[in-house]
């Protein structure tokens, strides 16, 4: 019997007591719910026994809602109110949804629609109103939550919802609105790819170095993790946010339009080309060669046999985006190719066997396949939802997960200072001093980031927030320190305080909505791409706002001192130094800059000399020997 059991707040289960929790893949093409019974983790079927749930839904002109298969079957004949792949547009804005030309959907902001929300908010006119992605997933999630009551034949205490490692603070902040909309207790958002190793690692008692490759509908997602005597740790993520299945569809649709001469669609014919391409894109799994046929709504017959070579001709380059994010995850893990153990794949679009191909190639051995790819997710998560339950004792393994973006403050200059790097394990707090700029100074301004890049103009902006109420002091000796606190879920909140008054300001980041589709993927990339000029830009920040800090010290100083300790040459040789300082200030030669200001400092010695004896003197006025020695 274990000596210490962990469970969350207010579900600590009583001796023989089982309580109902599960775990529920919300994806972007099938969802699925599991539970743990007798120990054993297992998927929950539907009363036709079926485990994956269609992630459509379809509102319809009687109010009704149908989710699931019913939703699937007439997508093609009502587009516009039957939504697929939601989970692309959880926690975006309408701006970040980019060319919506090959969608069939009415977009509007929430601006628009008086909902009060924010600007921006992506939302979705349907025959029932307009719904917004977390009301349309709510629905996924309810027939789930409903599915797992009527099998477990009671009320569930909570689960434990997957979210690709990529998702952003919006994102996850979405997924559990949703969630909450479904009446679900969120025990945790996990990572889908550290769901997969829970599922793989206990199943298999595997111990040693994994890569888990997470191609699903819409993102994708490698996860480098360490297994040892049940401790799961992930080492690194990476991945592209902007990368699944539903690509592989678009591809066999613009072949399709580039096939027959046929220019943009309307909203049925569109939905109806991209179904047959879903479906033509899956036969190729297994078959050679496919046929794909379609009436579509002013009599044009689309007729095309698709072969399963120039099927991977025109997705190679798909395939190829999955290599680079794999090659960083192993690079920030600082490992080879060589020391991975095993690759589990996971999600639907690994079924592909161009993609299998790929990653046994870059790994140099052949992925584990023995658990469903479809389902490892889902039973991952309940193995963590039945620990949180209190079902099973917290102390036999422990996950450490891992924030897959680096998050900072800006400083002087437009500078982005790391407070967490990504790849950091979470939950985690850390924090960092700084302090005033100008004398005098009483209130601070934080600026929140997120992102890879020296610049803040380069990163995305969080959330802003003011720290006042700060001692007037000269400038540089306040103490501030700011903490960044990721919770389990990835989520962050962020305080300050000023340590000798106590005054504290703090905030929940909660942006309206997040990071774009490609921005993320964008971000490691651009890092990489553009390591060498930022480095130099950051350099040539820095020495901006030193040689700014230097002038105002030099200009106040005079202003104070210049007439009584210098005569007119000294002051005029010192603002000779000031003037090429500030004409060097003008270009972007970072060396530049430190010489005018090394000149400058080297002309200014004897003045600051000459001050310090005054300061002295002043201090030494009206006091005798045995003062000074008392």
């Amino acid at each position: 019997m274990a000596l210490l059991q962990i469970s969350e707040p207010g579900l600590s289960a009583a001796p023989h007591q089982h309580r109902l929790a599960v775990g529920i893949d919300l994806g972007t093409t099938n969802s699925l719910v599991a539970t743990v019974r007798n120990g054993i983790s297992l998927v929950l079927n539907d009363e036709d026994g079926r485990a994956l749930l269609p992630s459509v839904v379809r509102y319809t002109m009687d109010g009704a809602v149908q989710v699931g298969a019913d939703a699937q079957a007439v997508q093609s004949e009502d587009p516009v109110n039957t939504i697929v792949s939601v989970k692309r547009f959880m926690g975006r804005g309408l701006a970040d949804v980019g060319d919506v030309t090959n969608l069939p959907y009415r977009f509007v902001d929430a601006a628009s629609t008086g909902s009060g929300q924010a600007p921006g908010m992506l939302q979705l006119r349907t025959i029932a109103g307009i719904k917004s992605p977390v009301e349309v997933s709510a629905e996924i999630l309810n027939a789930l939550r409903i599915r797992a009551e009527q099998s477990l034949a009671g009320e569930l205490v909570g689960a434990v919802i997957t979210v690709p490692a990529y998702f952003d603070d919006a994102q996850r902040q979405a997924t559990k609105d949703a969630a909450k909309l479904a009446g679900l207790n969120v025990l945790r958002l996990l990572n889908e790819p550290t769901a997969a190793a829970i599922a793989y690692g206990l199943d298999n008692a595997s111990e040693g170095l994994y890569a888990v490759y997470d191609l699903g509908g819409g993102t994708f997602d490698i996860s480098i993790l360490k297994l040892s005597k049940g401790v799961f740790e992930v080492l690194a993520t990476n991945g592209d946010s902007a990368l699944g299945g539903d690509d592989f569809d678009h591809r066999i649709y613009c072949w399709l339009l580039e096939k027959n001469h046929l220019s943009a669609l309307g909203a049925h014919d569109t939905r109806l080309l991209l179904t047959r391409a879903r479906a033509a894109k899956e036969e190729l799994t297994d078959r050679t060669e496919t046929r794909i046929t379609a009436v579509l709504s002013k009599g044009e017959m689309i007729d095309a046999e698709l072969t399963q070579q120039d099927f991977y001709a025109m997705s190679q380059n798909l395939v190829a985006r999955t290599l680079q994010p794999m090659r960083r995850a192993l690079r920030d893990a600082g490992l080879s190719v060589e020391e991975i153990k095993g690759v589990v794949m996971v999600g639907g679009s690994t079924r592909m066997p161009q993609v299998q191909r790929a990653v046994a190639e870059f790994f140099k051995q052949m992925p584990l396949t023995n658990l469903d790819p479809d389902k490892v997710v889902a039973l991952g998560a309940a193995i963590q939802a039945n620990v949180l339950a209190g079902n099973r004792s917290a102390d036999e393994w422990l996950l450490l997960d891992v924030s897959p973006l680096s998050l900072g403050i800006e400083t002087m200059g437009g500078l982005t200072e790391k407070i967490i790097p990504r790849n950091s394990t979470i939950p985690t707090a850390r924090a960092q001093e700084f302090t005033t700029f100008k004398d005098g100074q009483t209130a601070m301004s934080v600026h929140v980031v997120q992102g890879e890049r020296e610049l803040v103009s380069d990163c995305r902006s969080l959330a802003r927030f003011e720290l006042r109420g700060i001692p007037p002091m000269v400038a540089g000796s306040a103490r501030i320190r700011v903490t960044y606190q990721i919770d389990a879920d990835g989520l962050l909140s962020v305080s300050a305080r000023e340590q000798s008054s106590g005054v504290e300001a703090h905030i929940v980041v909660k942006p309206s909505y997040g990071l774009s589709d490609a921005e993320v993927a964008r971000m490691l990339q651009d890092s990489n791409l553009h390591a060498r000029d930022d480095m130099q830009a950051r350099a040539l920040r820095e020495q901006q706002v030193e040689a700014n800090q230097l002038l105002e010290a030099v200009n106040n100083a005079l202003e104070q001192d210049g007439d009584v300790l210098l005569s007119q040459k000294e002051q005029g040789r010192i603002r000779v130094g000031m003037d090429a300082l500030r004409t060097t200030l003008q270009g972007a030669d970072h060396l530049a800059i430190k010489r005018a200001v090394s000149q400058l400092n080297d002309a200014t010695v004897a003045f600051a000399q000459a001050r310090m004896d005054k300061s002295v003197s002043h201090a030494l006025t009206g006091h005798n020997i045995s003062e000074l020695d008392h």
